[in-house]
């Protein structure tokens, strides 16, 4: 029950640190660049499917997120999230030091 608890509990962060971390005007940022990039590159047929709408806002996009997994020690250490659907490869990224702190969010595929 701890395990489930802690998981998420660094879910959570993770989440709160990929909003805390988009910045509309910085787009070489890691969760800027994933936003944009994915509103640039799927069409608005995938963005109705996905989202019910065929010009999803970046914060919309932020709100669809899903898990994709956990892994490291204890599958704690990095958590993937991704869009739903399996439509992309690529993954935001969201890496925790041993205190449990966020330490480091990244874009990778």
């Amino acid at each position: 029950m701890r395990h489930a608890t802690l998981l998420a509990q660094r879910e959570s962060l993770a989440r709160q640190a990929i909003a805390a971390a988009f910045d509309p005007l910085d787009r070489d940022s890691p969760v800027s660049l994933f936003v944009f990039h994915h509103l640039e590159e799927l069409d608005a047929a995938e963005w109705q499917v996905l989202l019910g709408t065929a010009r999803p806002t970046p914060d919309a996009v932020l709100a669809s997120l899903v898990m994709a997994s956990s892994w490291g020690e204890d599958d704690c250490e990095v958590f993937d999230f991704t869009l739903p659907n399996e439509v992309t490869d690529y993954v935001i990224a969201v890496r925790f030091d041993e205190q449990g702190r966020v330490a480091g969010i990244g874009m990778d595929s």
